[in-house]
């Protein structure tokens, strides 16, 4: 599978969502879109529902994340006891 470089889908526009990181072309937020994942939506039901994205565009969304969180310091969470 070819490498997707996340900036040819992905940008940002204060005059969009407030500037929130977007999909090119849409007004779907990266947020919303690992939103609908974490509610359980596969990607067919995404890109059905929202037609304007692609394969491509959901797999630069995660790319996009990854990259973000490289950048970030990640703690350890502590352990919960049930």
């Amino acid at each position: 599978m070819p490498d997707i470089d996340w900036r040819n889908f992905i940008h940002s526009d204060s005059g969009i969502l407030l500037g929130k990181p977007v999909v090119k072309g849409t007004r779907l937020s990266v947020e919303f879109i690992l939103g609908l994942f974490a509610k359980g939506w596969t990607e067919e039901q995404i890109i059905e529902n929202y037609p304007a994205l692609t394969k491509e565009s959901l797999r630069a969304v995660f790319i996009f994340v990854m990259e973000c969180m490289k950048e970030e310091h990640i703690y350890e969470l502590p352990v919960e006891v049930a």
